[in-house]
């Protein structure tokens, strides 16, 4: 169905095609439930890949709308501004964040243009949960074909697939799903879990010490062990409940050994084991370690690179969220009759310090200024 015939329909449109409770999917959603109950655990387990991923929604930075029609410019910008979200939020901007959330912790990410009731625009856009949606490749390589489906109901196909808005994060050939950014860091989660537990365990254990108490009668000594046993546990207990004021002793006769268990054990070293888990997922998610609060060696050189790079990868994340932008936009002035065309511009990403960038393009003018005299000059001889 095409945009003119949505425009002359009488009755507006549903206003929520896709489900938004997440244990209404049959099973054939994008992600399934387990895999997504294991992203979330990560995420929830370590704070480092929350922080990361955190860091490159935050890091993504604004954009300006580019119009030659300055109506039309002033609505989008309205819009971008004043567009509900759900949940209480006003603009595009959250909407984006938690769609670029999705998009990474899931691989996939879903959204739902919801139209006026009177057709005059975009009401609001929603972010929708990933299971509650099934794709399928559609006709042509260029189209695809969306299902919702609810308990116990028959999957339906989306009656107005225009208003969907799907995102796949590095799908693989052949595919129409995308892969998580968190794939392949289960198995080193999991070890990075299992050793803060035994630190944890530790450390509980150190702040709550046991005691082996030894009695060795002396050659030809005759007691009852058991009274003796007895004796000393009812002593031991009581000194080591006392609190407060009144400090108690234990006091023993005769050959006792005390000892801490476990004091004779080795405590290992767990820094090179964690710093190396860490690594691997500071390599995964490509934000530099010194963004995350890791106080790693490093040069100033290497930093300038490593914020390079997370540059270039925000440039790419950037680079499908603008295809969800246009289409918003893009739909809300189809709604209003009107055809201008626009395009965005995402502000720059700056990660430097303002003065060493300030110093640069103050150095790039003195250099333009001085090939500037030089071409004239030998213009002139």
């Amino acid at each position: 169905m095409n945009w003119k015939e949505l425009l002359r329909r009488e009755r507006p449109p549903a206003a929520v095609q896709i489900s938004r409770n997440r244990e209404l999917g049959l099973g054939q959603s994008l992600l399934s439930a387990s895999r997504r109950g294991l992203y979330e655990s990560i995420r929830g387990q370590i704070p480092l890949v929350d922080a990361a991923l955190d860091r490159i929604v935050r890091l993504m930075g604004e954009f300006d709308i580019l119009c030659e029609d300055k109506t039309a410019k002033a609505e989008l910008e309205r819009l971008c501004r004043e567009l509900p979200g759900g949940a209480g939020v006003q603009g595009i901007r959250p909407f984006l964040e938690r769609y670029l959330d999705d998009l990474l912790t899931y691989g996939n990410a879903v959204g739902e243009i919801l139209p006026a009731a009177d057709g005059r625009g975009v009401a609001a856009v929603l972010n929708c949960p990933g299971d509650s949606l099934v794709v399928k490749p559609g006709p042509t390589p260029a189209q695809l074909r969306f299902f919702t489906a609810s308990q116990g109901v028959e999957e339906r196909e989306v009656p107005y697939p225009e208003l969907i808005l799907f995102s796949a994060l590095h799908p693989r050939s052949g595919e129409v799903t995308g892969r998580s950014l968190l794939e392949g860091l289960p198995f080193v989660s999991d070890i990075l879990s299992k050793i803060y537990v035994s630190i944890g365990s530790n450390f509980e254990r150190a702040g709550s010490l046991r005691y082996a108490i030894t009695y060795r009668p002396e050659p030809g000594e005759r007691v009852n062990t058991r009274e003796v046993a007895d004796t000393m546990a009812r002593e031991w207990s009581a000194a080591m409940q006392s609190g407060g004021e009144s400090i108690s002793d234990f006091v023993a006769v005769g050959n006792v050994d005390i000892r801490v268990i476990g004091a004779d054990s080795p405590v290992l070293d767990t820094q090179v084991p964690v710093r190396q888990l860490l690594e691997q997922m500071v390599a995964k998610l490509g934000v530099p370690p010194f963004l995350l609060g890791l106080q790693w060696s490093t040069t100033e050189r290497m930093s300038s690179q490593q914020a390079d790079m997370l540059t270039s990868e925000l440039e790419h994340y950037r680079s499908l969220l603008t295809p969800v932008v246009l289409r918003i936009l893009g739909t809300h002035l189809r709604l209003l009759g009107r055809e201008e065309p626009f395009s965005i511009d995402w502000q720059s990403i700056s990660l430097q310090d303002e003065g060493e960038l300030a110093l640069a393009r103050y150095h790039n003018a003195q250099a333009a200024q001085m090939e500037q005299e030089v071409k004239q000059n030998g213009e002139i001889d």
